[in-house]
């Protein structure tokens, strides 16, 4: 458990249709691309996102270098281990270690260019980092207790996420939404940082939700455990 080859759970809007798209670009990678190099790309990717977000507060054009960012992003994190798998190249421990220890620092770049450009508030894009990552951690959890990687919740992933993220930089630079502030609590928001807020709420409810499902089958466990240990 705990590893590359654990039961992957992916039921995302897009996962059919991702799915073969990944087996095609892998098909066409020269033999020189690994896995490896896929995965600095993802790093690349996240790093320019962060660099495009910060850089369009003096030139909102820039958003479009975050945007490309995140497809450079997309194209490295979903490859690896598509690419892996496609020539039999599995490292289900290293390949686990190295993958998921860098999704934690890609995601961190992410919302923290996401609060870097002028579309969010840096505490309304921490606030939405700390429900994605309690995500990632329970997943995690349920990787090494059922032997299960749930790569999506509500039919969104990280593919999904990223797609929005792009349509948010869209409508920013080409709609006067930008213009919009409502006050709450006594502070000044605008309509994005609004809806990243209620993302961000709905992942911590996504997260109690799974944990009241989950935890009384696991408390079971522990039960029939005792059970046959007396």
């Amino acid at each position: 458990m705990g590893k590359e080859n654990s039961k992957r759970i992916q039921t995302s809007i897009l996962n059919n249709a991702e799915k073969k798209v990944l087996m095609w670009l892998a098909g066409k990678q020269p033999a020189w691309m690994n896995s490896d190099i896929m995965t600095g790309i993802g790093v690349f990717g996240a790093v320019l996102y962060m660099l495009g977000g910060y850089l369009s507060n003096a030139n909102l054009n820039y958003l479009w270098l975050a945007s490309f960012g995140l497809v450079l992003h997309w194209y490295g994190d979903s490859l690896d281990g598509t690419l892996a798998r496609v020539r039999h190249e599995e490292r289900p421990v290293f390949g686990f270690f190295i993958d998921h220890t860098l999704d934690a620092v890609t995601t961190a770049m992410i919302f923290i260019g996401a609060g870097l450009s002028p579309i969010f508030r840096m505490d309304v894009a921490l606030f939405a980092l700390s429900g994605y990552l309690c995500l990632s951690v329970y997943t995690y959890i349920l990787t090494i207790l059922k032997g299960e990687f749930r790569l999506t919740y509500g039919g969104m992933g990280p593919t999904e996420f990223r797609l929005l993220l792009i349509l948010l930089n869209i409508v920013y630079m080409y709609t006067p939404l930008q213009d919009i502030r409502i006050q709450v609590c006594g502070s000044s928001l605008n309509v994005f940082d609004i809806a990243c807020a209620v993302v961000a709420l709905l992942l911590f409810i996504v997260y109690i939700i799974q944990l009241a499902k989950d935890a009384p089958g696991f408390l079971a466990q522990d039960k029939e455990k005792g059970s046959r240990d007396a």
